[in-house]
């Protein structure tokens, strides 16, 4: 079964590929981004967010900062940031997505989705995530 996140990133480039026509995977593990695509002619980064944090309304929290990864919390928090990357694709329980440019992000540490701000940026919805 595959995990939570890699979930989110197949379906990221199941849209990206199908949107843009071409869809990059970094080799290795990259820390500012999951995917890479090109976008009217310009090559973009795209940081990838699944979550199963329902709250009211059917609105979603997504938690945007890492704290440590897999291992033992060694206090460094890494905050979402423009910088890093071009867009944020989110990819809800329920199939909902979202794909948000970076600079639209209100957020460092999290954002809800679902609701008025992003939904704008809600895409076609893909296949619920499974559980892992």
């Amino acid at each position: 079964m595959l995990s939570q996140g890699d979930q989110g990133e197949y379906s990221a480039i199941a849209w990206i590929g199908q949107r843009c026509g071409v869809a990059l995977i970094p080799l290795g593990n990259c820390p500012d981004y999951d995917v890479a695509a090109e976008i009217d002619g310009r090559l973009v980064r795209v940081q990838v967010k699944t979550t199963r944090h329902e709250a009211a309304n059917g609105r979603y929290v997504v938690t945007l900062c890492t704290r440590g990864g897999n291992q033992s919390w060694n206090k460094i928090v890494k905050r979402f940031s423009a910088e890093r990357c071009d867009y944020l694709f989110v990819q809800a329980a329920d199939g909902r997505r979202w794909f948000i440019p970076a600079d639209a992000v209100q957020g460092t540490t999290a954002i809800v989705v679902g609701g008025p701000k992003y939904a704008e940026y809600e895409v076609d919805p893909g296949a619920p995530l499974s559980l892992s």
